[in-house]
């Protein structure tokens, strides 16, 4: 069983930046791919951000791409989502994510294998 835990989030100004942390157990961390996600209430989670493992590409939904970046330390089982320019739209419940089995499914997909659970990002004018 891997454990997925999250750490950041909170309130912030409109424009501001925040980041999020991930950590999840297991000594296979390099080789899985790590995304990120959100929700808000009464939608679909919705993919955030997505990062290969093994030195594999990192992959952005649109409203993300130029304001968010994701980056990992394997050395630390730990991914991070850097979150600038931060508008009200991006108020959510984030979620980060592990693939143990990046080959079956797109970075975009829910299919991840573990998940953490889930922190609140808000977004103040």
């Amino acid at each position: 069983q891997v454990q997925v835990l999250q750490s950041g989030g909170g309130l912030v100004q409109t424009g501001g930046s925040l980041i999020l942390s991930c950590t999840a157990s297991g000594q296979s961390f390099r080789h899985w791919r790590m995304g990120w996600f959100r929700q808000t209430p009464g939608k679909e989670r919705e993919f955030v951000s997505a990062l290969s493992g093994d030195g594999g590409p990192a992959y952005y939904s649109d409203s993300a791409k130029g304001r968010f970046f994701i980056s990992r330390d394997n050395t630390k089982n730990t991914v991070y989502l850097r979150m600038t320019a931060l508008k009200s739209e991006d108020t959510a419940v984030y979620y980060c994510a592990a693939n143990r089995k990046p080959s079956e499914s797109s970075p975009e997909s829910l299919a991840y294998t573990d998940w953490g659970q889930g922190t609140q990002v808000t977004v103040s004018s």
